[in-house]
């Protein structure tokens, strides 16, 4: 199947099914490793009879890239999802965010506040007049 052969290349569990007209680009679906998984070969269903349509669901979640992080996330987590399509204020397709991205994000952001008590210590330790003995 083609889409698995994509997934291998690119090294990843998901390809975004677009529809392109006049170069634009948006998308339409996604489709992830486990979709094949569970769709494809647990049913055992031919592959060579599937197109990507097939396999896209009826509506797909996206974010707005002038989105917060914080906002993708909330998306993701309501509607269950590792991967989420973001599109510009076209609708135009312009990256996908993964869970592993948010992740990685999100560990950024808490080393950044573990690094605030050394330095305020520091800060502290220079204004304060040393104790007399």
């Amino acid at each position: 199947m083609e889409l698995a052969q994509l997934m291998r290349d690119h090294h990843v569990g998901d390809v975004i099914v677009v529809d392109e007209h006049e170069g634009v680009v948006t998308p339409v679906g996604v489709v992830t490793d486990r979709d094949l998984v569970i769709e494809v070969m647990a049913k055992g269903v031919n592959p060579d009879h599937l197109h990507a349509e097939d396999l896209v669901a009826a509506e797909i979640a996206t974010a707005f890239e002038s989105e917060l992080v914080y906002d993708a996330i909330w998306h993701m987590r309501g509607k269950g999802i590792r991967r989420l399509p973001v599109v510009d204020a076209h609708n135009h397709l312009v990256g996908v965010l993964t869970a592993d991205d948010v992740t990685k994000f999100l560990a950024d952001e808490l080393t950044e506040v573990a690094r605030i008590a050394p330095h305020q210590i520091k800060r502290e330790e220079a204004r304060r007049d040393p104790v007399a003995r």
